[in-house]
């Protein structure tokens, strides 16, 4: 499946089937000219309305992301893939998600660093123990 919604996010659903699109652009699974699944398609595998799939697609459009050809369905755009800025782009979508639930939990930025290096070391600890 090209795309995961989290329903724990409090993200509208198009938001996060954008974010999902630039990702799979960003990492490679989605390549220039790729067929992206038809609206109908990917509302029936994720189980939401088509109009919020149209919505995702009609943004990622104006983005420059996708491109639509008539009658033949929703396609990746040849620019799309700069990987330098598109990661740059992806790491910043996450790091304002990340700083948006540290505000809400009354996290200073500064514990939020804090505990993202702690747990990227431990998490590097345990891939080391695992060998």
């Amino acid at each position: 499946m090209l795309v995961n919604l989290d329903t724990h996010d409090g993200r509208p659903l198009y938001l996060q089937i954008m974010d999902e699109v630039r990702r799979a652009v960003s990492v490679g699974t989605l390549r220039s000219e790729d067929p992206l699944p038809s609206v109908r398609e990917l509302a029936g595998e994720l189980v939401v309305n088509p109009r919020t799939v149209l919505q995702a697609y009609q943004e990622l459009e104006r983005e420059g992301v996708v491109y639509v050809r008539r009658g033949q369905g929703t396609f990746v755009s040849p620019g799309a893939q700069r990987e330098g800025e598109e990661r740059r782009s992806l790491a910043r979508v996450v790091a304002k998600r990340a700083l948006l639930e540290a505000r809400r939990n009354c996290l200073a930025v500064e514990e939020l660093v804090s505990m993202i290096q702690e747990v990227a070391a431990e998490e590097q600890d345990d891939e080391g123990a695992a060998r």
